[in-house]
Parts: structure tokens; sequence; C-alpha cells
């Protein structure tokens, strides 16, 4: 005999969750009583929104779903700004929590961490939110979250276990996980996909995050074709950005609208348009030619830009077939002319860089060229993150993570880097966020030290919001709420156990991130903007 909290554990371990991230609470104990017996690692946060951030993160590197155990009530209401980003850029994310007992459930007296309808507050961020109110269901639940991390745009799962459900014993519960295969492409759809890209005169791809795990079939159609290459944010690295094809994650530049507007055939592989990923630029793409859209989701096929030609299925599997089928076929593409294109492009987005732009542009250079290429890079929503979303050549797929998509949350990226690390524990991770952003989730350096993560955190301190104040300046609009007080952080930061210090030199600040990845805790370091060693 189980409980059904101990075979739940047992469940995830067979689908091979490894990690798990969670605060425990009279509510949730029952889930930890099995995970002594697993081979599952807890990591404690210091808040639930640090439990969902670390989970995202740890998805985003490895590709499995991160998991949570949160407490009923304001456990789950604090991972909510966590789930939203999470279902805004298409993470796998499993969040279990308790909800109160069965006989309670929306009656109102006032029980301990009530809401009226827990299920109800999560339905609108996750892909699906259930209540587990049968254990015999356990299973058949859980296969349904791992598939929807597979078989469809994947998001965050939602199940909610009632407190009396979660001490239940059960007999037995079909403990085999079962994983959805991810859905293939119509055979003759890619065949006349691949025709159209053989007799296109200049082509163009654009990929998207959805194709994160097909880098190796994208290179060789990228190389083909010989077809000028663009990123999305959420797919730098699918194709190294140093290949002499890859414009690499420019599209809010107006010189590579001009590129899509120009050919005569798009292909867009796995992404969605997104507004955020021309954030420079307010003017939509604009696409004369033919487009041939790959997608994993039937309704995103449709939305922004409708395409000549969809094709429903997964990334990887599509792009497969198109590299099989233009064996066959003459391709006409470039003739050669692909680099000399994307030379130029690089060259007139690097001409466009004013002073305060060069100075962090240079030191993302500096970065760059002494970081392996399976460093990770996490950034959050702060300057110097906005010019590495675009100048910062990354080598690798999952080697760059940030949150400066979509639903754009502060503080995201500490907790994802302490996420990653222990999701990629042997490559070193960089992160970098502004002295506002760490203020929202400061505490999670003590987190990093308990779990032993190396990691580096790049501290951008303009003084407060520096973005925004710049645009309340721009806007001649009174800085109200933008300039903040600031503490000590290397002080902060040493008396949570983490190395600290103030960077003197771009020197200096190489050799603390290349040691940052042997130690066992987080490493800060802290850059002011106006730090006279950044000047050109």
């Amino acid at each position: 005999m189980a409980t059904c909290g101990e075979v739940l554990v047992k469940l995830l371990e067979a689908y091979g969750v490894d990690t798990v991230f969670g605060i425990p609470g009279v509510h949730t104990v029952e889930l930890y009583r099995g995970l002594p017996a697993t081979g599952i690692r807890h990591i404690t946060p210091r808040h639930e929104q640090g439990a969902g951030f670390m989970a995202d993160g740890y998805a985003r590197v490895t590709g499995k779903p991160g998991v949570c155990f949160l407490i009923t009530g304001p456990g789950v209401t604090n991972a909510a700004t966590a789930m939203g980003q999470a279902y805004s850029d298409s993470i796998p994310m499993l969040v279990i929590s308790a909800v109160n007992n069965t006989q309670d459930l929306a009656m109102g007296t006032g029980r301990l961490h009530e809401l009226p309808d827990q299920r109800n507050v999560t339905a609108g961020y996750t892909v699906f939110s259930h209540t587990l109110l049968n254990p015999k269901d356990l299973a058949e639940v859980l296969a349904r979250a791992f598939a929807s991390f597979t078989g469809e745009r994947p998001g965050p799962v939602h199940i909610e276990i009632p407190v009396n459900v979660i001490t239940q014993e059960v007999t037995f519960i079909h403990d085999d996980a079962v994983i959805c295969p991810k859905p293939s492409a119509d055979y003759e759809v890619i065949q006349q996909a691949a025709r159209e890209l053989a007799a296109a005169s200049n082509p163009v791809i654009l990929f998207g995050g959805g194709s994160v795990d097909a880098s190796a079939e994208a290179v060789e159609l990228v190389e083909k074709l010989g077809a000028p290459t663009i990123l999305t944010l959420a797919a730098k690295g699918v194709v190294d950005e140093a290949h002499p094809l890859c414009g690499g994650a420019t599209l809010p530049f107006p010189c590579v609208h001009q590129l899509i507007a120009e050919s005569d055939l798009v292909l867009a592989v796995a992404t969605e348009f997104s507004e955020t990923d021309r954030n420079l630029n307010p003017d939509p793409i604009e696409i004369n030619g033919r487009l041939i859209r790959i997608d994993i989701e039937a309704e995103q096929l449709m939305r922004t830009h409708r395409p000549d030609l969809p094709i429903l299925g997964d990334a990887r599997k599509a792009l497969a077939g198109l590299n099989q089928a233009l064996e066959e076929l003459d391709v006409a593409g470039w003739q050669g002319k692909g680099v000399e294109r994307v030379a130029s492009l690089k060259a007139e987005i690097a001409s466009g860089l004013d002073d305060t732009l060069r100075r962090r542009v240079n030191l993302l250079d500096v970065l760059r060229e002494a970081l392996p290429p399976e460093t990770v890079m996490v950034t959050d929503s702060t300057q110097l993150a906005y010019e590495a979303n675009h100048h910062f050549r990354v080598r690798q797929a999952r080697g760059y993570i940030t949150c400066t998509t979509g639903y754009g949350t502060l503080g995201w990226a500490l907790p994802a880097a302490i996420g990653a690390r222990l999701g990629a524990p042997d490559r070193p991770v960089v992160c970098i966020i502004g002295d506002g952003g760490l203020q929202f989730t400061l505490g999670e350096l003590a987190a990093g030290v308990e779990a032993g993560v190396g990691c580096a955190v790049i501290v951008w301190n303009n003084d407060g919001y520096g973005e925004i104040k710049d645009y309340m300046v721009a806007k001649q609009l009174p800085l109200i709420g933008v300039d903040l007080f600031t503490p000590d952080f290397v002080g902060v930061a040493r008396a949570m156990g983490c190395h600290a210090e103030r960077a003197g030199s771009l020197e200096q600040i190489v050799e603390l991130v290349m040691a940052s990845a042997s130690l066992d805790r987080p490493t800060l370091i802290e850059i002011h903007e106006k730090d006279s060693y950044l000047d050109l």
C-alpha cells in the first residue's frame, strides 16, 4: 500500500523527472514522503515564483518539463507569474499543487489557503488545469500532461490534488510512462514545399523557438539552399550565429525587413511572428513572396501571417523531410550570393550603433571571445541584455534563454539561471540582470548557494529602471518611480554566501566569469553602466 503522493513521485521518476522545485507546506507534505525512494532531487527556492522561474530555466536548457510542487492558495498564486511567462514562451512546465479537501471545495468556509476555485485561477495561463478527485486517475492525467509537452505546442500544466486525495492509500496504479511521439508532417506537403524551395531564386529562412531541437536539420537546410537565415530570440543558436549564412536574431532592424520583403519565398519554422521579436521596430514584417510555415499547432499556422503552404508537424521531422526531398532536386537559390547578402546585413546593423550601444556591445564581444561555445546566456529585462539579444553571438541551440519576449517578467533571470545550471551542470551559465530586476528575486541567491550552483550573475547597475527612465525622458514625462535606492549588492551577496565583486576592468570581469563555473556557489559581478573601463 502507498499513498497517492508516494505513487505520484514514482510516476514522475518513470517519466524522467530528476529535479523538482518547491517549498513544502502543510497541505503538500505527503508529496515528499516518497521522494527519498527516488532519484529525484528537491530544490528549495525562497519564493514560489522562484520555483516557477527555476523550473522554466531548467526546461529551456534541457527540453524536459520543469516540475514544481506548490502549496495551496498563495503558493499557486505566487507562481502565477512564472506560469504566465512559461505559457507565453511555450515552455513545458508541470505544476503539482495541493487544494483543500474535496468536501471543502467551493464551500467558502474559510479553510487555510482557500480560493473559491483554484483550478479556474490557473486555467487562463496553462495548457490545461485539472483537479484529481480519484487516485486511480493519476496515471491517465499525468500521461495527458506529458503528451501535451511533446505532441502539441507545450506550456504549463497544472494538476491540483485535494489533501484527502494526496493522503489516500491506493492498491495499484499503472506506472508505465507513456510518451506521445511528436507529429509528422504530411509527405505530399513536404514534397511540394521542397519543390518550391528549390525553385526560389532568393529564399529567406526564419527559425523560431519551436526549432530548438532541430539544429542539425536546420543547418543542413540552410546550406542546401544557401539562404540568408534569421533567428527569433527564442531560436538563438539553432544555427550558429557565426555561420556566414546566419544573420542572427535581428528581426527589429529595417535592413532585415527589407531582405524579407524582397524575398520570393519565406520559410518560417515554428515561430509566431512575435511583436517582441521586432521590439525596436513597430512596423510589421512585410512578406511579398510565397510563405511556407511549419508549426506543431494548427491554429498558430493561421495567426499573424497566413501561409500559402502550411505544414503541420514537428519542426525537426519536417526539416528532415525537406532535406531528404531536396536531395533529388536542383536548387536555384542565391547562386552563392547568400553569404555576401548576410555580410552586408551585419555590416549595416553594426554601423548603426551609437557610442552608448558600442560600449555595451564591446563588453558582450569580450565575453563572447572568452566563453566556450556551450555557454548558456540567461538574460533579464535590462539594457545590456537588450543588446545581447541582437549582438551576442550564440554558438549552440538552447544556449540563450531570455524573458525579454512575450510576458517580459522582471527578476526572472536569476532563478532561471539557477534552474538552467541544475539542468545542464556541464555547461557554464552566465546571467545578465539589472539592478532593478535583481531586487525582485534577490533572495534566490541563497537558494543558489544552498543548491551548490556555480554560475555568473552580472548585475548591470544603472541606479534604477534605466530603460523606462529613457522612455520617460523621450516622452517628456516626469521621472517618477524610476530612480531607485539600490543596496550594496556585493555586500548582500557575500552575506548570503556568494562570491561577489565590484568589477574594475574588462579583464577582471572575464576572470570572474570564467572562474564561476568551477565554484559551488553563484558569483555576483557588479558593473555600473558609467564605469570608465567600458569606454572605447
